[in-house]
């Protein structure tokens, strides 16, 4: 959802499209390859947001940039660095990620990133990441976990998009998943978008914080809802990179932002993400 990717026009008729296709088809089945077992990974990022060690463009000793990596904003709502009175603000643990419009009556909001543009930050080719979430109500919003391709921007390689929630605030009974594959110059013909949209009971995701977790292997990339699996994709060839963490609250997406709630406040409460590790299972999980 951002700015290696599609215009907010084009992006909104793609999700449009998605939805339009019609009833989806069951869940998949817990299979074998889908369980999710802690047991078998370690922590690599734990980001429990006790307090917050952001710089705006560069990591450098920071744990997360306020911006993407690219350097691109997107929705309409410009993502702006920490400061006093700015997007970000902890409290008891909780992460507010909080989009108001300023003197002159522009939106401001936040984004986070944990790897920066020269490719530093943390990074992971596979393994379970996992943000646990409240969304903010109300037409407009549009908060997001997601991970992308952890590289320098002067690598042209393809990259990876992972979406593992885009929710779009006028409708609160599904949410959008997605995996992209992006191309540039004369081969960006060879993109490939896919999203999934993903049925709730109205309103659940914005009554109470739920985990929103995507487990990416060599054979498979499986999205889930509280730990529950809800959809699953092929790795592409392509996921040859580490990925890394963003997590946003931008506004839009080509929806009318007329009646957004001014504040809107997006509470995360971590972000974590755990490298494949089966054999500390037996210390990590005595008699599993």
């Amino acid at each position: 959802m951002k700015a290696l990717i599609l215009p907010p026009a084009l992006r909104a008729a793609l999700v449009l499209s998605a939805l339009a296709a019609g009833p989806l088809g069951p869940f998949p089945a817990a299979a074998t390859d889908e369980a999710l077992d802690l047991c078998a990974y370690k922590p690599a990022f734990m980001e429990e947001f006790d307090s917050l060690s952001v710089a705006p463009r560069v990591l450098n000793a920071a744990r997360w940039i306020s911006h993407t990596p690219w350097n691109g904003d997107f929705g309409d709502a410009r993502f702006v660095d920490d400061a006093p009175a700015g997007p970000f603000s902890i409290k008891d643990g909780i992460l507010h990620i909080t989009a108001r419009r300023d003197e002159a009556g522009k939106w401001r909001s936040g984004l986070l990133a944990a790897s920066d543009g020269t490719g530093a930050g943390f990074g992971l080719r596979y393994g379970y990441f996992e943000a646990r979430m409240r969304l903010p109500p109300g037409p407009g919003t549009w908060p997001a976990f997601w991970l992308g391709t952890k590289r320098p921007n002067t690598d042209k390689t393809p990259s990876i998009e992972i979406d593992v929630i885009e929710y779009y605030g006028h409708s609160d009974a599904a949410y959008s998943a997605a995996l992209h594959v992006w191309y540039k110059g004369e081969d960006k013909k060879r993109t490939t978008n896919t999203v999934q949209k993903i049925p709730v009971p109205a309103g659940s995701l914005l009554d109470d914080f739920h985990t929103y977790g995507v487990r990416v292997t060599p054979e498979t990339i499986t999205y889930y809802l509280d730990r529950k699996p809800v959809w699953r994709r092929p790795t592409p060839p392509e996921l040859d990179k580490p990925l890394f963490p963003l997590v946003n609250l931008a506004l839009g997406s080509g929806f009318p932002i007329d009646r957004t709630p001014n504040p809107s406040v997006l509470l995360v409460d971590y972000v974590h993400v755990y490298a494949p590790d089966p054999e500390g299972r037996a210390a990590r999980c005595p008699g599993h």
